[in-house]
């Protein structure tokens, strides 16, 4: 399996949870704070696909900048183009953690689908 890609938050539970889980699996992992860096518009559109086309699926829809942006009412009139420039401008509105490799896309951390994903036999 290719290298994952993983984007994780420093104060964020469920990404140091995630993180975690990745080593104690033995998984190579390059992790990337999402903040600094959130995921490009090409590693957004893999996620989306991953997701069945649901923006909001990519977004950190429990966030502050998400709730002061109003973007639970903006969503739904916002085309795809723009939801992900948003995504790809500020990390803080990225679901996280947002993991990527090979043909995994992951969003939010679970361990039994991170399982599934990632330890197929």
């Amino acid at each position: 399996m290719a290298t994952l890609q993983v984007y994780t938050y420093k104060n964020c539970d469920t990404c140091r949870r995630a993180v975690k889980w990745l080593r104690a699996q033995g998984l190579a992992y390059d992790e990337r704070p999402i903040r600094e860096t959130p995921p490009t518009p090409a590693e957004l559109r893999t996620m989306l696909a991953a997701q069945g086309g649901e923006l909001r699926r990519l977004f950190n829809t429990s966030g502050k900048d998400y709730r002061e942006q109003k973007l639970g009412e903006k969503l739904p009139a916002l085309g795809e183009s723009a939801a992900l420039a948003l995504l790809a401008g500020n990390g803080n509105l990225v679901k996280r953690p947002f993991l990527l490799g090979g043909r995994v896309a992951l969003t939010g951390f679970d361990e039994a689908t991170w399982a599934a994903a990632l330890l197929r036999k």
